[in-house]
């Protein structure tokens, strides 16, 4: 099948109901993944809205990003009405999801212990900053446990902890929360009973650090930030050529190294025995890395990267993200969907998303649904969780639900 063929197919989760108490990136994460996945995921937001809508700089585009294919319901948890609307949609839930602060969803009796009460098949997937533990009350963030977990540390230049360039532990955290959500539908086909599910920013930043710890563990040598690291091959770098362009270009065996120097011409360098294995040439960096970006400086990126295709070497142009949208491959293959903007200046006009990184049966997911109108949903989730027209219409001049 063509990748780039929207996916036609029945998805696995269909039929699976989703209810998101959920904001910012971690929470919706989890969420988009189960609705691509095929599940109904039904999105409470605040009556004023979820406070992503209108996010600026490096916050406007989460709400597009993060919360495609739901439906959208706006409840006022703090009105008693509200809170007994979303008690009674939690409770039609095959999967209930939340990332508020500890004790949080408690006050409305939406904790895992009440709602499990109702429905013992029910799987809850809890959202933090920590794990339970001497921590789990500290207010988190993906920027604050990327300096506590050593991510920051590894980033950036020696003295300089950088952040990662994009929210690497809210996206893999519901990542990580989604997986569990599906080990516990398949328990839960198994014994009949759900079970809560937690996944957190802190344990997901230490996963991701996990192989420096070790590499400190078995060479006793504490790891180098990633700009000063040893690397564990010769020729694995940014190299600036012709006209200031850059591009990173890499040999990572002694293949590799041969077949780079007899495509570039540097078989002076093939046959120096100082340079005959990996490591070797790891040892002589220090010498060897001068003399490539002095030899390559009079190439062009476009000539590097198509001697090195054809070669079949690794390589990379330098982009930057608003470039993707043009990237042959993800054209090609349906790497990028439209989708239609919700809110803001641009409210109504088409763009392109992402899509999850993988294929079923060959085929992308594609875009379940368009990012919803805030509320869009109110009317239809609550008539079929139970409420009448004049039911809903009261909520509403209450301003229970919007």
């Amino acid at each position: 099948m063509n990748p780039s063929t929207p996916h036609t197919a029945r998805r696995p989760l269909e039929g699976l109901r989703v209810v998101e108490f959920t904001h910012m990136v971690m929470g919706p994460t989890c969420g988009l993944v189960l609705a691509d996945l095929g599940a109904e995921v039904i999105k409470v937001e605040p009556i004023e809205g979820d406070r992503t809508r209108h996010l600026l700089g490096a916050g406007a585009g989460f709400f597009p990003m993060f919360n495609r294919g739901k439906k959208s319901i706006a409840i006022d948890l703090h009105q008693p009405e509200g809170a007994a609307v979303a008690r009674r949609l939690a409770a039609s839930a095959d999967v209930v999801a939340e990332n508020f602060k500890p004790g949080t969803m408690k006050k409305y009796g939406l904790d895992y212990a009440a709602l499990s009460q109702v429905n013992e098949r029910l799987i809850y997937v809890s959202l933090k900053g920590f794990l339970p533990g001497p921590y789990e009350h500290r207010t988190a963030l993906d920027e604050v446990v990327q300096m506590m977990g050593g991510l920051a540390y590894m980033t950036g230049r020696p003295g300089d902890p950088l952040r990662a360039g994009t929210s690497v532990n809210d996206i893999m955290g519901g990542m990580f929360g989604a997986i569990g959500a599906l080990g516990a539908l398949i328990q839960r086909g198994i014994t009949g009973k759900g079970q809560q599910v937690q996944s957190a920013l802190f344990e997901n930043n230490v996963f991701l650090v996990g192989q420096h710890m070790l590499q400190y563990a078995i060479t006793g040598q504490p790891a180098a930030p990633m700009p000063e690291r040893i690397s564990a091959w010769a020729v694995y770098d940014v190299f600036t050529v012709k006209d200031g362009e850059q591009i990173f270009l890499a040999a990572v065996s002694d293949a590799q190294w041969r077949t780079f120097c007899d495509a570039l011409g540097f078989g002076d360098l093939r046959d120096r025995p100082e340079y005959a294995t990996n490591n070797e040439r790891v040892r002589q960096r220090p010498t060897l890395l001068p003399v490539l970006r002095e030899r390559l400086a009079t190439r062009s990126a476009a000539e590097l990267a198509a001697l090195f295709e054809r070669a079949g070497l690794p390589f990379a142009p330098i982009r930057k993200p608003e470039e993707l949208f043009d990237d042959e491959h993800l054209q090609a293959t349906g790497g990028l969907a439209d989708i239609t903007l919700t809110d803001g200046a641009r409210a109504g006009q088409t763009t392109q998303t992402t899509l999850l990184p993988f294929t079923l049966a060959g085929e992308r997911l594609g875009v379940g649904a368009q990012p919803p109108r805030m509320g869009a949903d109110t009317a239809a989730v609550l008539a079929e969780i139970g409420y009448d027209a004049s039911e809903i219409e009261a909520l509403r001049a209450g301003h229970a639900v919007a």
